[in-house]
């Protein structure tokens, strides 16, 4: 079983600023040949693709159609300033201009960068499985207010970490306000207390993450995949060209 402090306290290490550079993202380069055009699939009858969301075998959650002919994954954390920065600039129109015609899925896998992510990260999968991607959206559009009390209080979520593995992750969140910051969008404190306690179902999570980033070469955050290769991009103004070019025109 991953260790769970020498797997968190890492991330305190690091400076407690909130700068719009990636958090250590390493990718690598290659174009394919221009593929043909793909024409939009259709979503099943009265629904659309983008409230489509299925769980895959990695454990990120699949947003669009599950057999689109380009899948995009991106290994994402939730405290991380170049993640939110594709969420403020680029993740609406990757849903709503490629998701949308059911050529493209995108999933989203967390990689956790310390204590207050992992907490973040069992929070936006407490509820249904539709709203981990609205609820990880919530969370990088308003960064800085979910993360500030983390670093005021730093003292004290390092001392959360010497509770009992079912009251860590618990404590943390009521340290750093995330109760009330997710009751505002949906999810009861009494729930979320619930998720925050299966010590099981969290060091799951971090292990996922460890193992994954090592099989795949995922060195930071936030690293981008298309249709199984790791691409050299980490904005939508790269990611968008990279689509077109694999068929969604």
């Amino acid at each position: 079983m991953t260790n769970f402090r020498k797997l968190t306290f890492a991330a305190f290490a690091a400076p407690l600023t909130l700068g719009l550079a990636a958090c250590n993202s390493g990718s690598e380069t290659g174009e394919g040949e221009e593929a043909a055009a793909i024409d939009p699939i259709a979503a099943p009858e009265g629904q659309a693709w983008t409230d489509t969301v299925n769980v895959s075998e990695y454990d990120g959650y699949v947003l669009g159609n599950p057999d689109a002919p380009i899948k995009v994954i991106e290994y994402a954390s939730l405290t991380c300033p170049a993640c939110a920065a594709f969420a403020s600039n680029g993740a609406e129109q990757l849903k709503t201009e490629y998701v949308n015609t059911g050529r493209v899925s995108f999933e989203l896998r967390n990689q956790i960068h310390g204590p207050h992510d992992l907490a973040l990260a069992t929070m936006v999968r407490c509820g249904a499985k539709e709203s981990f991607h609205p609820l990880s959206d919530q969370v990088w559009l308003n960064l800085q207010q979910v993360l500030q009390p983390i670093f005021d209080n730093s003292a004290a979520v390092e001392q959360s970490l010497t509770l009992p593995e079912d009251q860590r992750l618990v404590k943390l969140a009521e340290i750093g306000g995330f109760y009330d910051f997710f009751a505002a969008r949906g999810l009861s404190t009494d729930q979320a207390r619930q998720c925050l306690a299966d010590s099981a179902a969290y060091q799951k999570i971090a292990e996922n993450s460890q193992t994954q980033s090592e099989e795949l070469g995922v060195t930071g955050t936030p690293t981008f995949f298309i249709n199984g290769r790791k691409v050299d991009a980490n904005g939508w103004n790269q990611i968008e060209p990279m689509l077109q070019r694999a068929g969604a025109r």
